[in-house]
């Protein structure tokens, strides 16, 4: 039941976005309708801890970092694929967002930030890279990916 439910919330998430530019514009929305301290974002935090211990999310690792993806583009998300990570105090494999991403950082322990991002959405735009990292603590990373797309360069 709480795997329906977390692919409900996302699809939410997803068609309210759906068409919207991937800027800073659409962070200040999401976090604006979806806040950190609401009920729906408070929600997916326990969404994914459930998925996390009924082993439907996150369900591999690597350098200390859980990962799956939760949803394909053409799923519950639409267009957009769904992957959830857990960071903590670490530094993962540098990638590039083709078409962007939209994130959600939900702490579980300290004042993690994810890329200088405290708890709460973000968004990059396409053609943006990082090395996803979190500091100051334990969080859950929630992203969206316009068309699944991710390239991970090696370095």
């Amino acid at each position: 039941m709480s795997q329906e439910r977390f692919e409900a919330l996302v699809g939410e998430v997803a068609e309210a976005i759906r068409g919207k530019p991937l800027d800073s514009g659409l962070a200040g929305y999401l976090n604006q309708t979806w806040p950190k301290e609401g009920a729906a974002f408070t929600e997916l935090r326990d969404l994914c801890a459930e998925g996390e211990r009924e082993g439907w999310l996150m369900s591999r690792e690597a350098g200390g970092i859980r990962f799956g993806r939760a949803v394909k583009p053409g799923g519950a998300a639409g267009d957009f694929s769904v992957d959830v990570v857990r960071m903590k105090d670490v530094r993962g494999p540098h990638h590039i967002h083709p078409t962007g991403e939209i994130g959600a950082v939900m702490g579980l322990e300290g004042q993690p930030h994810f890329d200088g991002f405290a708890e709460g959405w973000y968004v990059y735009e396409p053609g943006t890279d990082h090395h996803p990292t979190v500091t100051g603590g334990d969080a859950y990373v929630l992203y969206l990916l316009p068309q699944g797309a991710i390239e991970f360069t090696g370095r």
